[in-house]
């Protein structure tokens, strides 16, 4: 799983059939402070996330799993939202 930020929701008038039900958001990744560590993503959205809100999400394969269907062209997927975090300082 990783980090990340909404930056954005995508509007899209047609969609691939499997993934018709889900928004489609753009998400900053980030790290445990906030700082962004590589270019925007786009994501499925699974939970009702939305702009401003850091989230932890899936890549790969295992973002067709939190989907109700079985394949979907889907690279990312949102799986949850972070209420907060604490980081131990060494």
């Amino acid at each position: 799983m990783y980090l990340g930020k909404i930056i954005g929701t995508i509007w899209a008038t047609r969609k691939y059939e499997a993934v018709n039900n889900y928004k489609i958001q753009l998400v900053q990744p980030i790290n445990s402070q906030f700082q962004k560590v590589s270019s925007p993503i786009i994501a499925l959205d699974t939970i009702g996330a939305g702009p401003g809100e850091i989230i932890y999400y899936v890549t790969a394969s295992e973002a067709v799993i939190p989907l109700d269907v079985d394949m979907a062209p889907v690279d990312a997927s949102i799986v949850g939202i972070v209420d907060s975090i604490y980081v131990e300082k060494k």
